[in-house]
């Protein structure tokens, strides 16, 4: 299925049915499928949403069109009215948790509450935005050799075993590797939302996992004291990288389940 937005065709998945609405946006890199293993949410009742962020999987925006991540915030609304969802939780994984925190700043009235997987509310600091720099000026030059920073990158990106990071490696070398350039400048150029925490009333839940070298204990701190509704509480997947969802999604489940069934009912679900 595909939402418009500002010429920017979406492009999502929906599980259906009348269960409460969860909205997942993605990581860098990925795409929709990196939610596969909270599909089994939807045996539980819960609707599913996912989709492609621009520059990622199927969603089809204009090349050489700067835009932000307010501007994926507008096309997560998008999705919402095209699925004919009013009101949902909202969930993001990294990149995507950028996304969801300006969701909540943007239409607090559509968001019932914030699930935020390693990720972070700053903007990128001097060192990490000349990491980036190199790292996209390399993946976007087709004279230099993709799979030596494929396989450099997966383990920093997605963590786990060698097995569970193939399917991204895979992804990436039959990609269009120059199609992640907007996306990229975004990415590198983004602006921290730390000093507007305090607007999102909402409940949160912030996850990571332990060994999340992006996502940091210390980031991950001030992303939930900023918010009044994670109740001052990050959970941590034991042994988990930056994909704690991706590789290890029977403890991940375990804790969205809980917090999404407090959400149903109604209750703060704030661990």
């Amino acid at each position: 299925m595909f939402a418009s937005n500002a010429g920017v065709q979406i492009h999502y998945t929906d599980t259906g049915g009348d269960g409460l609405p969860v909205v997942f946006a993605h990581g860098f890199f990925m795409d929709t499928t990196q939610f596969d293993p909270q599909q089994a949410l939807a045996e539980k009742g819960y609707r599913l949403i996912c989709w492609d962020a621009r520059g990622h999987g199927r969603t089809q925006a204009p090349a050489g069109e700067p835009f932000t991540y307010w501007d994926l915030a507008h096309d997560c609304l998008a999705v919402m009215d095209h699925a004919g969802v009013d009101r949902a939780v909202i969930a993001g994984m990294s990149q995507g948790g950028y996304i969801a925190l300006r969701v909540a700043l943007t239409a607090p009235e559509r968001v019932e509450s914030l699930i935020l997987l390693d990720t972070t509310a700053d903007a990128s600091t001097p060192e990490e935005k000349n990491q980036y720099i190199s790292l996209f000026g390399a993946w976007c030059d087709p004279a230099v050799p993709l799979m030596p920073m494929a396989l450099q990158l997966a383990p920093q990106l997605i963590g786990g075993s060698a097995a569970q990071q193939q399917p991204w490696i895979d992804k990436w070398i039959s990609s269009d590797r120059a199609g992640i350039r907007d996306a990229a400048d975004n990415l590198i150029d983004r602006d921290s939302v730390l000093d507007r925490l305090d607007e999102i009333t909402c409940p949160a839940l912030v996850l990571r996992g332990d060994h999340d070298a992006t996502s940091t204990a210390a980031k991950s701190a001030d992303l939930t004291q900023g918010l009044f509704g994670a109740g001052g509480v990050v959970v941590t997947i034991a042994g988990a990288g930056h994909a704690a969802n991706w590789t290890h999604p029977e403890p991940t489940n375990a804790v969205l389940t809980a917090f999404l069934h407090l959400a149903l009912h109604g209750l703060n679900p704030a661990p």
